[in-house]
């Protein structure tokens, strides 16, 4: 069965990130091996015919075989993501195809440079497979995740990835909070800049390999920070999306 064929998954679980973020655990019948950044297509179908599609990052590692995680932020008005938090439950079925894309995608090798992931709000989950990927495949190259929030209850996978950067002393988890910060925050509060991105190249030991997920604006003020620091384009990755979509 071709990656691009359409599949009917299984919703095993929904977990709740944040109150707008959910996680869904689908069961694939023809699971294929991901590679950390790549997507799934999810298509809904009306009883008229009328089609809704969109893309979703997978969260879930490549060694987490038999079926994949979707986290899922709810958009205002969007079809699709307001019909999977309202109106999907556990057992139902959902069209699915993939896994899809190869540009912006983590392998992961013990010998790989070091690595800055950079997200902004949901542009966490492709960045959240690449770290999951990395703990399971017992990878301790140095890495710094950036993560860009308005407020501390818009954290997705906080838990976890204090737990990570706990238990690892190789993994740096750093937070901006661009509207509002936990109360005694010594950290970051203001969107990204180029002093903010100097400060965090400077706390790995070399040029890394960097991956940027977010809205169009971060993406772009990112991207541009890190070539204003020196760093190659061809180790810059970026994904974005816009304001419109769900």
């Amino acid at each position: 069965m071709s990656r691009l064929a359409w599949q009917l998954g299984v919703v095993k679980a929904i977990r709740p990130e944040t109150p707008t973020v959910k996680t869904f655990v689908l069961t694939l019948p023809n699971w294929t091996p991901h590679l950390a950044g790549q997507h799934y297509d999810l298509r809904l179908t009306a009883e008229g015919g009328y089609q809704a599609e969109r893309s979703y990052s997978i969260a879930s590692p490549p060694e987490q075989t038999g079926e994949i995680e979707l986290t899922v932020e709810q958009i205002a008005d969007g079809e699709v993501s307001g019909y999977l938090f309202e109106g999907v439950g556990v057992g139902d079925q959902l069209e699915l195809r993939g896994p899809i894309g190869g540009y912006f995608v983590w392998r992961g090798a013990p010998a790989a440079p070091p690595l800055l992931l950079v997200g902004g709000g949901s542009g966490v989950v492709p960045l959240m497979a690449m770290l999951r990927h990395r703990q399971r495949a017992g990878l301790h190259l140095p890495t710094v995740l950036l993560f860009s929030v308005r407020t501390p209850e818009e954290v997705i996978y906080q838990a976890e990835l204090e737990a990570m950067a706990q238990a690892d002393p190789s993994f740096t988890l750093l937070l901006t909070y661009t509207r509002q910060a936990p109360a005694a925050w010594a950290g970051y509060h203001r969107r990204i800049d180029a002093p903010m991105l100097a400060e965090v190249l400077s706390r790995l030991p070399a040029a890394p390999d960097c991956f940027v997920c977010g809205p169009t604006g971060l993406v772009e003020a990112v991207a541009n920070g890190l070539l204003g620091a020196g760093l190659p384009p061809e180790t810059i990755r970026t994904e974005r999306f816009g304001p419109t979509g769900g």
